[in-house]
């Protein structure tokens, strides 16, 4: 992995650089967004979490659940298995969001949903049978403390009992830390939570009163203090760009105080308006985002105080310190990219629980009914809740390492892949050909059938890896490059 000479000699000690009081601008992307390249940053793409993404899902037709069903009961001692737990509820609507979530005025739905959720858990472990346990088990949302602090520690415990943890098994959990109380940072730390990520976003309060969230900075901290003392030592922060009202300044200031905070991993993502398809996105007035230059203003501002605080880069928008999981992951070539982001994770499968959630089973991808009434008449039926679903195919497989590869680590032997997947040596080559004009613009290099992203050009990485995506999808249901 290609780290600059600061992030070496923290290596070498062993300790982090102190926060700087002034950035320190290591960023190679300083000098702002190059002309030629507007075009590229400026296109729609997948975030490539899955490759063929979700957008190429199909229904699930009874054959098709039945062989899910025959699939899920095969006895597979050597298979690892990990779980996602989608809590599709929140307190308070963010007028950014784009996730399955709604809010519960009365706890007595959330309180139904959660019994429910019980029994589908019950439902995957009487079919999976006798396994090793989850290798690694994620609660996302939504805001997974829409739960009172006692139905989720029923929750885990449920998942613990049924499908079991293996030793050493990171249980993560995503949290709104405006919303946080002192009894849940507790209960999730007495029921084995590992892993919290805060989904701060910003710091500015100008910026959290135009996307309705609103979250001081005290109040973070707090709930980053709660975590701790309950014994949840690995801490992510999630920080946004793009956002109306951000600017390189105030996200640069926001960035400091995230740092303050001492996290151990940080995630940046950007903003992508949608709101033909959230229609809450509609509170967010066009004319107060930034273009593509100064989106990437912001990216480049934040990742200059990262890198300058001597965090390491992990793929598109991960940052971790020097001796994380994640950061020895990605030295070693074993970083992996999934559903919910970069992972060390090495399951080959993946349990969905919740409505909406994505799985990984063999050669299959399975997603749950998104509509809660589908999700508990499957569950009630004594149904897997399965709503759809996509085979893959020796192709898929072979260009989806290629694509993870190149999220990952920046750089791939295509002929490598190919050989690996059984596959001819040029099998890959209309992608090579697709890329080759990105080499004149700085995008990317190609040696024979080895690609290479510069670091320069690392937030441009989708743009690259889209070139061996077989099944664009339409440009309107994805995010900006940048």
């Amino acid at each position: 992995m290609r780290v600059n000479a600061p992030l070496r000699q923290i290596n070498e000690r062993g300790a982090m650089m102190p926060l700087q009081a002034e950035p320190v601008l290591t960023s190679p992307h300083a000098r702002g967004l190059p002309e030629a390249w507007v075009e590229a940053a400026s296109r729609r793409l997948p975030r490539y979490t899955s490759y063929p993404t979700a957008r190429s899902f199909r229904p699930v037709d009874a054959d098709a659940l039945a062989e899910i069903d025959q699939a899920v009961r095969r006895d597979r001692p050597d298979q690892r298995l990990s779980a996602y737990v989608h809590i599709p509820f929140c307190r308070r609507l963010c007028w950014y969001c784009g996730c399955h979530t709604s809010v519960a005025h009365d706890y007595r739905r959330i309180a139904e949903f959660h019994r429910v959720l019980l029994d589908e858990v019950d439902l995957w472990a009487d079919r999976i049978g006798e396994r090793d346990g989850l290798a690694h088990l994620h609660f996302g949302g939504g805001s997974p403390n829409a739960l009172s602090p006692d139905d989720f520690a029923r929750l885990v415990e449920r998942i613990g009992t049924r499908l079991g943890l293996r030793p050493g098994a990171e249980v993560a959990v995503e949290l709104d830390p405006a919303l946080l109380s002192t009894a849940f940072a507790h209960a999730a730390g007495a029921a084995g939570v590992t892993r919290a990520s805060l989904g701060v976003q910003t710091f500015d309060p100008d910026v959290q009163a135009r996307i309705n969230r609103i979250q001081d900075y005290d109040r973070v901290a707090g709930a980053v203090g709660d975590l701790r003392a309950s014994g949840i030592a690995a801490i992510n922060l999630d920080l946004m760009y793009g956002l109306p009202g951000q600017t390189p300044e105030n996200v640069a200031v926001g960035t400091q105080q995230a740092l303050s905070l001492q996290p151990d991993r940080l995630a940046v993502f950007g903003y992508a308006h949608v709101p033909w398809m959230k229609k809450h996105q509609e509170m967010i007035r066009q004319d107060e985002l930034a273009g593509v230059t100064g989106r990437w203003d912001q990216a480049t501002a934040i990742d200059e105080i990262l890198v300058g605080a001597g965090y390491v880069r992990i793929g598109l928008d991960h940052y971790a310190r020097p001796d994380d999981a994640l950061t020895r992951a990605a030295v070693a070539g074993r970083l992996r990219r999934n559903f919910q982001g970069y992972t060390d994770d090495v399951a080959d499968a993946l349990v969905p629980i919740g409505p909406s959630s994505i799985g990984l089973l063999d050669d299959r991808f399975i997603q749950n009914a998104p509509a809660q009434n589908h999700w508990r008449a499957a569950i009630a039926e004594g149904r897997l809740p399965i709503s759809r679903q996509l085979g893959l195919s020796a192709d898929d497989h072979l260009r989806a390492a290629v694509i993870e590869r190149l999220m990952c680590d920046l750089h791939v032997d295509v002929e490598a892949q190919c050989r690996a997947h059984g596959v001819e040596s040029d099998g890959l080559d209309a992608a090579l050909a697709v890329a080759a004009p990105l080499t004149a613009l700085g995008l990317c290099r190609i040696e024979g059938r080895n690609l290479s992203i510069p670091e320069t050009a690392r937030h441009l990485m989708r743009v690259v890896a889209a070139c061996f995506d077989a099944d664009l999808p339409d440009p309107a249901r994805a995010s900006a490059a940048v």
